[in-house]
C-alpha cells in the first residue's frame, strides 16, 4: 500500500512541530538556567536530538488508519 503524498506531509510537518517545540522549550530551560547564548543554542540542538521520531510514526500510523 502507497502512502499518499498528503500524509507524508502531515507525517513531515508532524517532525517539524515537534522539532520546534523541543528546540525552544530545550533553548528556554537553558536561559533560564543561565546559560549563556551558545550553551542555551547548544541545548536547544540537543533536545531537538531526543524527539522521539518513533512516538511521531505510530501516533501518525493511529491517524491515517482512522483508529
Amino acid at each position: 500500500m502507497r502512502v499518499a503524498e498528503a500524509e507524508l506531509l502531515e507525517l513531515a510537518e508532524a517532525v517539524r512541530r515537534a522539532c520546534l517545540d523541543a528546540a525552544r522549550e530545550g533553548y528556554r530551560d537553558a536561559a533560564i538556567s543561565g546559560l549563556c547564548g551558545e550553551g542555551a543554542q547548544e541545548a536547544a540542538l540537543g533536545a531537538i536530538e531526543m524527539v522521539d521520531l518513533a512516538a511521531i510514526v505510530r501516533r501518525d500510523q493511529v491517524l491515517f488508519s482512522g483508529k
